[in-house]
């Protein structure tokens, strides 16, 4: 039996190389390509972690568009801000759809749901439902009141936890966890997991593995997806724990749809039909019950938790760890915060627009340590041509946003910490394609605009709130570990201390 894989595998090999070759010959006007592309298995042992940096010397070397082959699968490599413009602009359309991967497969509901959906009119759907009813203007301000009172309860929760101590200690990873996990399962399902309020202990530990384990296999290259064969010989086991992965995250979501149509029995005022999101899509699916399936809106649910919940506690997580490593830069944002709200008032959402340091800060996060710094994959439905190089149909668009903003060609020292940078320019400043920590184009990130709200408003209370400090001499370690969302290799813990001016009113932020 040893024999005969070993035979079919050697087969396959010599297949492949020929094949490639040929491919290669017939495509002279593909990107440049590294050497040393190998038969089955293409260029995938270059994958060296972190894997968007690997992708960054690689176009360094050879080119910012290049052609490689992912095993069986071509992809396009883009690695500069005017290639990413044509990628999401001229060519956004051909460019609209996903891979399908087992990822996609199996988390995305068979393809279903927002993020894996092909393009056309289900994802149109899905989009208009995402920004229209669920992330509108309109429906962020109704659940403002939710995301001052998770900021404001967290900075009690470290003033009660500092109480007889010169300075407090928190493990800030597992803080602003907690923190975005409360305030979206606050406005998609009207309950709370973490604090002296919270509800069903239990049940936010199953989620926050959850959602661990969906980011581990979700971030992690699957060999599967590359190189088919390997099913066939049984050699991974990635696919057995995604369908394992999906049926947890399937009864969770499930129970709390649940819990909620039992709920909205009961209640029969019409305040329920936009309470929370889950009212929102329930009251959809009365109406449309063809088309708002349990399945349906589990998918949205699984999105907005996912996506809402660790992409912006890990952006916080940086933006802390880059204010230790920077004192003035707290110092600084300090003054501003003090200068706009005076000592008798918490910072406010509304306070975010006049304080241009303070989103400084949060836009250099963002470009040093964006969310995904890879976009998530796309894929051409026919032949188009990037910076001037054929792109085939069926190709799989990689752009590395990671180094076309960290790129010392567009960035002055771009990885030192230097939020002056952006200063004078809006949110977003007015940079274009060099700067696209959500994406870009029709499949760019709906959830933007309350990332920015939720980001902004929770560290300005935290340095409003606090002095912070390191807990050693040591600068803080600014190593990055494996995933989809790029976290901190170690977990941040920071020391600090209530600001006395401001101790009267974070002592009235009560959970």
């Amino acid at each position: 039996m040893e024999t005969e894989a070993l035979f079919f595998c050697f087969l396959i090999f010599i297949i492949s190389y020929f094949l490639t070759k040929q491919l290669l010959r017939q495509n002279k006007s593909l990107p440049p390509s590294p050497s040393y592309c190998l038969p089955v298995i293409g260029h995938l042992h270059l994958f060296k972690k972190p894997i968007h940096q690997t992708f960054a010397d690689l176009a360094h070397r050879h080119g910012p568009v290049l052609s490689m082959r992912f095993g069986s699968r071509p992809v396009v490599l883009v690695s500069s801000p005017s290639a990413a413009e044509e990628c999401f602009t001229r060519n956004d359309l051909v460019f609209a759809n996903r891979p399908r991967l087992l990822a996609g497969k199996h988390l995305g509901c068979n393809f279903t749901t927002l993020t894996w959906a092909s393009y056309g009119d289900h994802w149109r759907n899905l989009r208009r439902i995402a920004s229209a009813e669920i992330l509108s203007s309109h429906r962020l301000q109704m659940f403002y009141s939710i995301r001052v009172e998770e900021a404001r309860s967290l900075a009690g929760r470290l003033l009660r936890a500092s109480e007889g101590k010169e300075y407090g200690t928190g493990d800030m990873k597992m803080m602003f966890f907690e923190l975005t996990l409360n305030v979206m399962m606050r406005m998609i399902a009207g309950k709370r997991y973490y604090g002296e309020k919270s509800e069903e202990f239990g049940e936010a530990m199953k989620f926050k593995e959850i959602v661990a384990e969906t980011f581990q296999l979700s971030g992690a290259t699957n060999m599967v997806d590359f190189v088919p064969v390997l099913k066939w010989l049984g050699v991974s086991r990635t696919e057995k724990k995604l369908v394992i992965l999906q049926e947890k995250r399937d009864r969770f979501m499930q129970n709390l749809i649940d819990k909620h149509r039992t709920t909205r029995r009961l209640l029969t005022s019409e305040a329920t039909t936009s309470r929370t999101m889950i009212d929102v899509l329930l009251s959809r699916q009365e109406a449309e019950p063809e088309y708002y399936t349990d399945g349906i809106i589990k998918g949205m649910i699984q999105i907005m938790l996912t996506a809402g919940t660790d992409t912006s506690a890990s952006t916080m997580e940086w933006a802390l760890s880059l204010l230790l490593n920077n004192p003035e830069a707290v110092a600084k944002a300090q003054a501003e915060i003090d200068a706009r709200t005076g000592r008798n008032r918490l910072i406010e959402e509304s306070d975010l627009a006049e304080l241009p340091y303070l989103r400084a800060i949060v836009t250099e996060t963002l470009r040093m340590y964006p969310p995904a710094p890879l976009i998530p994959p796309h894929e051409s439905s026919e032949e188009c041509t990037v910076g001037g190089f054929q792109v085939p149909r069926g190709t799989m668009l990689l752009v590395n946003i990671w180094a076309v903003q960290n790129d010392p060609k567009l960035w002055a020292e771009p990885r030192k910490f230097m939020p002056e940078r952006f200063q004078g320019l809006g949110m977003e400043g007015n940079l274009g394609f060099a700067m696209s920590p959500f994406g870009a184009g029709r499949r760019a990130c709906p959830g933007e605009a309350l990332a920015m709200r939720m980001i902004g408003l929770a560290l300005g209370t935290l340095i409003q709130c606090f002095h912070w400090k390191r807990t050693g001499e040591e600068m803080v370690d600014m190593s990055e570990g494996a995933g989809l969302v790029v976290p901190k290799a170690r977990p941040l813990i920071a020391k600090y201390q209530p600001r006395k001016a401001i101790s009267r009113l974070i002592s009235q932020c009560r959970d």
